[in-house]
């Protein structure tokens, strides 16, 4: 099991829609969200070490984002 909890993802697919959501539907919004999270810390990850630094910020994970 991932890190975000499905009720989460449930109230944003609820949210986006306006419909009933299936657990299923739920949990794959879960995996492939932390998916995409991984890599954009990944890549903030980097941006901070080349520029010197300890500590991800906004501004890496806004930069890894795009």
């Amino acid at each position: 099991m991932g890190e975000l909890p499905i009720s989460a993802c449930d109230r944003i697919i609820r949210n986006a829609t306006g419909l009933r959501v299936g657990r299923d539907a739920a949990e794959y919004l879960a995996e492939i969200l932390e998916e995409i999270g991984t890599e954009i810390s990944k890549e903030a990850g980097a941006l901070a070490k080349h520029a010197g630094r300890k500590t991800v910020k906004a501004s890496d994970i806004k930069l890894a984002a795009k």
